[in-house]
């Protein structure tokens, strides 16, 4: 079977990998859809500390199961449409121990720690296959994504009374957005440029603000009566977005970090004690925010399609993150679309 293999920096190239076999307990997906997400960028450009290469990118995966090992529920049925949780869990470190899986201490995410789902087929065990026949089938391939910022929302505890500035409008931080205005918080949407604005706004974003064109800070500001917002979402990953998230706070406000910066910061540490702020971190996503990302997608009264940028066939897919690195500041997400499987 084929597979596209990230091999060195800004080189990617599609090979014939070894069909996985099918061990009991686990499904074998017939994978339809993958989108790109920013640490499969960041492998490609060779910014990702995470990854060994060579490595097969990928983890926001839909498909079509064509196999299951033995000992693997009945619902599991081969033709089911199914999406994939991409994360491993140990069981036994602090995170999992309390819970709290997606944090594992030994995860190793499909694409990143160990070979993804750009490939022709992936065998997984069942736990980690969600089944849905509702959703169109490029759009399983949106849940996991999603789910990361509907998982920043929840880590802000963000509720209908709070003002939320989400920096960044990039997949994760429509995420944010859409998962914000779920809980009916209003939204102030920052980035660069009128695309992705835009979008924000067609996500439910109330107020945007062009980060190249106005004074964030000020504009922030205004729109808060001077007090800043309740829960600042952070979906960058740069130094300076780092430090605005804890700017553009409000006292005793909280601050979800969800990117992560590839640079030391520097901060202003007394406004931590001043605001009294709470700072999260957040990583990944639950099985609950899956679930919750699939009802919020099937209540949509129009298909998500305006969130795919650009869509490839597998036979094009070394073009798919060369065109990311050309068009970044108006892609928000980029797919490889595989053959409709013969089962």
């Amino acid at each position: 079977m084929r597979a596209l293999v990230i091999e060195g920096v800004e080189s990617n190239r599609i090979y014939e990998v070894p069909e996985p076999t099918v061990e009991p307990g686990q499904v074998l997906l017939a994978v339809r859809h993958v989108s790109l997400c920013g640490s499969d960028y960041n492998t490609f450009k060779g910014l990702n500390p995470l990854v060994s290469l060579p490595r097969i990118p990928g983890h926001e995966i839909g498909g079509v199961i064509a196999a299951v090992g033995e000992g693997v529920p009945p619902e599991y049925s081969m033709g089911r449409r199914a999406l994939i949780v991409p994360y491993t869990n140990c069981g036994v470190c602090p995170s999992c121990r309390k819970g709290r899986v997606n944090a594992c201490r030994s995860n190793k995410t499909l694409g990143v720690q160990q070979n993804g789902g750009l490939t022709e087929k992936i065998a997984l065990p069942h736990e980690k296959i969600i089944l849905n026949d509702t959703l169109a089938p490029r759009h399983l391939a949106l849940v996991e994504p999603l789910s990361v910022g509907f998982h920043a929302v929840d880590r802000g505890h963000v509720c209908s009374a709070d003002t939320v500035v989400v920096i960044g409008c990039g997949m994760i931080g429509m995420g944010a957005i859409a998962g914000s205005v779920h809980r009916k918080a209003r939204v102030i949407a920052v980035d660069l440029g009128e695309t992705k604005l835009a979008l924000a706004r067609r996500y439910g974003a109330a107020e945007v603000i062009d980060a190249g064109r106005e004074d964030v800070a000020a504009r922030v500001a205004e729109l808060t009566g001077g007090d800043g917002a309740d829960v600042v979402i952070e979906a960058v990953g740069l130094p300076q977005t780092f430090t605005q998230a804890i700017d553009f706070a409000a006292f005793s406000g909280r601050v979800v970090y969800v990117g992560y910066a590839k640079a030391p910061v520097t901060y202003q540490t007394q406004f931590f004690n001043l605001k009294e702020l709470n700072i999260y971190g957040s990583r990944n996503a639950t099985a609950a925010d899956f679930h919750t990302v699939i009802d919020y997608l099937e209540s949509l009264e129009t298909p998500p399609d305006d969130l795919i940028s650009k869509v490839f066939p597998f036979d094009q897919a070394d073009q798919a993150l060369p065109y990311w690195v050309a068009e970044r500041d108006t892609t928000i997400k980029v797919m490889v679309e595989m053959p409709e499987p013969a089962l």
